[in-house]
Parts: structure tokens; sequence; C-alpha cells
């Protein structure tokens, strides 16, 4: 990754003020690009430019879509343009299926999805008169393999990665280019913020079968992945033959869910 190709761009980080957005924004920041992080959590945002790593911090609920939409028009007002979004922002809810509430379908789904619906068109729409941007979609491992234990999330990614690859192939003749990213665990506050719905949460993530990756090591291998305009930025090694070895031998993955699935109803506390 040299450290000159985001130089001057203008990038909007949503979700930015903690974990992987956070992380972006500072290595953005040294690349001498000029940072927006929003956030619902202003605070964590605003902490960013205290130290440098942004220039501009705003409050937004990405599932306002009107919100979102008047966010990207005031930054282009202000600073004439707008180069990169990252749709950072996302929730997830752990457990078993039967145990959900629709409300727990509707926030994931409301975030997730709905909330990357929004910034995308949004920033779509901007690139597409500039004649050049790029849109990257945060999704996960999750989007490209099945994910038992965590319907919702599973469903929202994949959903992310199905609009980021059809969205590719129509941008790329306007000068707009999409890419999804898709990595295996990751360490970040969602593990701590992630409802756990009938499990304990220490049980489940001591069960976790791979160590998480820094978010600073995720920051540098997605900004990498731009650089080279995948449409597909998956790590780290574990995630990439998981993903592979699903489209080439599904049967193995649904092996491995069944035994996920299984070791969480051994510690499910039941209703």
């Amino acid at each position: 990754m040299t450290t000159k190709y985001f130089a001057q761009s203008i990038v909007l980080i949503t979700g930015g003020g903690a974990g992987i957005g956070a992380a972006l924004a500072a290595a953005l920041s040294r690349q001498r690009a000029r940072v927006i992080v929003a956030d619902l959590d202003v605070a964590n945002a605003q902490a960013l430019v205290g130290r440098g790593d942004a220039i501009e911090a705003l409050a937004l609920d990405v599932r306002d879509a009107a919100a979102v939409a008047g966010l990207i028009a005031g930054i282009v007002a202000r600073h004439g343009q707008l180069d990169y979004l990252f749709n950072n922002a996302g929730i997830s809810v752990c457990g078993d299926a039967r145990d959900l509430e629709l409300a727990h379908w509707q926030s994931v789904i409301d975030v997730n999805l709905m909330g990357v619906v929004y910034g995308t068109h949004a920033a779509y729409l901007q690139m597409c008169r500039q004649g050049r941007g790029h849109i990257v979609n945060i999704a996960s491992l999750a989007g490209l393999v099945p994910f038992p234990t965590n319907v919702p999330y599973a469903a929202s990614k994949h959903a992310v990665v199905g609009l980021s690859l059809s969205l590719r192939t129509e941008g790329e003749e306007l000068g707009v280019k999409v890419s999804a990213v898709c990595p295996g665990f990751i360490q970040s506050n969602i593990f701590t913020s992630t409802p756990f719905i009938n499990v304990p949460r220490e049980a489940v993530l001591n069960a976790m079968p791979f160590k998480p990756v820094t978010a600073e090591l995720a920051a540098a291998r997605i900004l990498a992945g731009v650089e080279r305009n995948q449409a597909i930025i998956s790590f780290p090694a574990y995630a990439r033959w998981l993903w592979r070895a699903y489209r080439w031998w599904p049967a193995l993955l649904e092996i491995l869910g069944r035994k996920q699935i299984r070791d969480l109803r051994r510690v499910r506390i039941k209703p």
C-alpha cells in the first residue's frame, strides 16, 4: 500500500468512532486523507478529531435515510466532493433463532442493511455526478458463508455482499467503484455491545474458534484491498479458506455449522 494513494481525498466513515472505523480513520489520516467520522456516539467521533485522525466529527443514526442523505450533501457542500464512503456501522445479535424476537431481526436489518442502503444510495448519486468515487461496504465472512447462532447478522451481511457486487458492475462504466469487506473475527466493541439471547456471553466468546484480528491490522488489509480495487476484501487466511471451502465443498461448512449450533445449545438457558 502506497502512502500517497488516499492523500487529500475526502473520506466519510460511518460508525467510525471506535473499532474498525476508528482504525481506518487513523490509517487514512496518516496518508493525509481528509477524514470525516460519523457516529451515533458523537463524543467518540470528536475524540478522533482531537487526536488528529479526522477533520470533522458528525452525529449520525444510519437508520435515518434523510439524515444520511443530508449529511453527505453537507459534506459535498463544504468540501466539494466525496471520494470514499466506508459504510462501517454495524450491530449483531447472538442466539438460537427460536429465541429471537422480530425486534432483534428488525434492529440488525435496519443498521446493517438499510444503513448501508441509505449511505450507498446518497454516495452513489454524488459519485456518479463526479464521475469517480469508491464505496466500501463493511460486510463479514458471515456474508459469504452460513453463520448459525447469528442468523439475522448473516442475512444482513449476505445482502450487503449482493448489493455491493451488483452495484460494482453498474458503477464501473460511470467511474464508481464498489467493494465488500468480508473479514473473520475482529477485535472491536461488537463483542461487548452484542446482545446474547438466552446464552451466557462468556461461554460463547470463549468458544470462538479463531483469535480475533486487531482493528489496526484489519484497517491495513482493508485499505490495501481498496487500493487494489478488490471486489471482495477477505482476511485473514482462514476466512479466505472457509470462503473457498464453502464454494467447492459446502458439505464441510454444513458440518462445522452443525457443531457451532450444537455447542451454543449446550449452554443455552432454556426459557
